[in-house]
């Protein structure tokens, strides 16, 4: 049996999926309307990422503007929104204190010069075609990290929510001196900004149509301006937009400082490491997450979309804006108005143009309590206890590897956390797919055995999967006889993208050597296969996956070798416990009773099964389930289950999974989706 992955075929669309360029002016029609619905969404959250950068609210437009003007011509997605991001803001912060020394004004023109540095980067490494390294991220390592994120915007955006500033900067700190700031706070500011996010919360609960016309931030914002302005608050709790742009409101960068001071040569050089390295995995992660929400169904180019971030990098900051990334609630606001290609980011950038020329006194209404409401609410979204207790579900091991990233993260830095995290799921896999016992040599260890033994397992986690690959019939099937894990995903990746042609069906095998396929991988490969068939090509399944100990029941769950160190006793032990019951009858049947789904996904991987109450001849009910060989003749059922132990003889027909490639023109079985 396999594990097919994906929907039945669906019918193919009729009408041709837009395109960039040129040709995609043709849907200018619906485009524009989703620009304009863009930009409504984009004015507040631009404002508001600016200023929890530590930056001029006018530059987060800037940078909003920028790439709606250059990501359209350069291409790599379709319709992925690209902005200033709320994810960057925190990094940005300390990057700008940490240049400017603490002084936030002298900073900023010094972070412009290395924005600019990073997007030569990202130009240079679009050339070596270095996207695909992105998926060493596990995913509870990126989720960890953009949890932190927001706990660090929550946290950085109380002083604008109570109208007083903090003296602490970082992130335990400021939680700490949050009840002595409470007594100190503005209340007319503390009023205002709790009914913006109190609104805010209802808004986004609420399936009104009406709130696909009106986005809810900005009605909070439009909210918070009228609300602002019947409580009379001062304009130091106001923002601040210059009226002259071109005079008082761009800054540039900065590049002489950086260059004489080689005192900042050392946070240069970790700052671009950091917004490298943040920009590529949550830029790479975002534009595959709307690629599977895109209704034509249009696959991104990873590398396309680095180089065209790389360019508008370099135009944002000789412009005086921020780094830009494709944005998530941006795109799908585009997707839910209808737009059909980055044409409707270039409209967003022209309504936009339009409001800071035309409607600066409007925006300067905005009250920073407003706008500090909106990023909490972002903030909290990005660590809202519903993504924890899924890290639960998936498995207890990535909740710890997600708690393990958030708190690194906090307590150090953001480069630091991902780094701590990376090496917690690294010990991880190397403790699953350490040898078991049994194969282990009875010789005396030697002397740096041990540590060869580790550098072994570790290697392989960074090596090719994949040891054969066969075209038999229309079907393509590859071996794979090593862990699949996030470290060596990039090389299956290929292997999958190589796929023939004239495949009309895929297979990838999970070998008896392979002891460990993770998280990461599993739902990567569950989404190629839903790509795969959503082509039209064909079906694609994962066979002998189901012989493997799943740690959860989510369908993306780590699983494991079934012979791997560990694991036989829990299946020992419950078959143990089933061979004591079997052994009395009058038992049976309130123990079939009370056997739940986990123990009998247990007995199937033993080739075991229960699927319905005895009846009263307990003995050949059971033999028609397999679990005893009745046409022998009387036995006892404590040594048949003995000799059966994990693999069922011949005669007893085991319901466990074959690792032959069905028929390609089976239909799929067991499907994850």
């Amino acid at each position: 049996m396999a594990t097919a992955i994906g929907h039945p075929a669906q019918s193919q669309f009729v009408e041709e999926k837009p395109t960039n360029g040129l040709k995609g002016l043709k849907h200018w029609r619906h485009d524009i309307v989703a620009g304009l619905l863009v930009s409504l969404v984009s004015l507040p959250l631009s404002l508001g990422i600016a200023i929890a950068s530590g930056a001029p609210p006018v530059c987060g437009l800037i940078s909003a503007i920028i790439a709606g003007l250059v990501m359209p011509l350069l291409g790599g997605t379709y319709v992925t929104i690209s902005g200033p991001a709320a994810g960057l803001a925190p990094a940005l912060l300390a990057s700008m204190a940490l240049l400017g020394q603490g002084n936030l004004e002298n900073g900023y023109p010094l972070l412009l010069g290395v924005i600019c540095i990073t997007g030569a980067v990202q130009i240079v490494l679009s050339f070596f075609k270095a996207a695909r390294y992105s998926a060493l991220f596990p995913t509870a390592v990126v989720e960890g990290m953009l949890a932190s994120i927001g706990l660090l915007i929550i946290a950085k955006q109380l002083p604008n929510f109570i109208g007083h500033p903090f003296h602490a900067h970082e992130f335990f700190g400021i939680v700490f001196e949050t009840p002595s700031e409470l007594m100190l706070m503005n209340p007319r500011v503390f009023l205002l900004a709790g009914a913006c996010l109190s609104l805010l919360f209802v808004l986004s609960a609420s399936k009104s149509r009406l709130l696909k016309l009106l986005p809810p931030p900005l009605i909070v914002v439009t909210f918070g301006a009228v609300f602002g302005w019947f409580l009379g608050l001062e304009d130091a709790f106001l923002i601040h937009v210059p009226e002259n742009l071109f005079e008082h409101g761009l800054v540039m960068p900065n590049f002489s400082g950086l260059l004489t001071d080689q005192t900042l040569w050392w946070a240069v050089a970790s700052t671009v490491l950091v917004l490298t390295m943040i920009d590529g995995v949550e830029s790479l992660a975002t534009a595959a997450a709307v690629d599977r929400i895109d209704p034509f169904h249009r696959k991104s180019d990873p590398d396309r979309t680095l180089l065209a971030m790389g360019v508008s990098n370099i135009c944002s900051s000789l412009a005086g804006g921020l780094t830009i990334i494709p944005g998530g609630v941006k795109s799908k606001v585009c997707i839910m108005a209808g737009g059909r290609t980055l044409w409707a980011n270039f409209y967003n950038a022209l309504f936009l143009l339009l409001y800071l020329f035309a409607a600066t006194r409007l925006i300067n209404l905005i009250p920073l309590g407003a706008l500090a409401a909106v990023l909490i609410h972002t903030g909290y979204k990005m660590c809202e206890p519903h993504l924890w207790r899924h890290m639960a579900h998936v498995g207890r091991e990535q909740l710890a590897v997600f708690t393990v990233t958030i708190v690194a993260t906090l307590c150090t830095d953001l480069l630091w956390g991902i780094g701590i995290g990376m090496l917690a799921k690294l010990i991880l896999h190397v403790s699953f797919t350490w040898p078991a016992k049994q194969n282990l040599s009875e010789e005396p260890v030697r002397l740096g055995q041990g540590l060869f033994d580790t550098l072994r397992c570790v290697a392989t986690l960074f090596r090719n999967p994949v040891s054969q690959r066969e075209m038999r019939g229309l079907a393509y099937n590859l071996y794979c006889d090593k862990p699949l894990v996030c470290f060596n995903w990039q090389f299956l990746s290929q292997e999958l993208a190589n796929t023939p042609a004239e495949a009309q069906a895929l297979f990838v095998h999970i070998t008896p050597d392979v002891r460990l396929v993770d998280h990461t991988t599993l739902d990567n490969l569950i989404a190629f296969g839903r790509e795969f068939r959503g082509s039209g090509r064909g079906p694609m399944e994962i066979v002998g996956l189901e012989q493997m100990w799943s740690k959860s029941e989510h369908a993306s769950s780590l699983h494991r070798a079934a012979n791997a160190e560990g694991v036989p006793s829990r299946f020992e032990g419950l078959k143990q416990r089933f061979i004591e019951l079997l052994s009395d009858r009058s038992r049976i049947r309130p123990v079939i009773d009370e056997i739940n789904d986990d123990q009998k996904a247990d007995l199937a991987k033993m080739g075991l099964a229960i699927t319905a109450q005895p009846t009263r001849d307990t003995r050949a009910e059971l033999g028609q389930r397999s679990l005893v060989n009745v046409s022998r003749g009387p036995r006892d059922t404590q040594l048949e289950l003995e000799r059966m132990s994990l693999t069922p003889p011949d005669a007893v027909q085991p319901l466990a999974a074959s690792t032959a490639s069905p028929d390609v023109n089976s239909p799929p079985r067991n499907g994850y989706c």
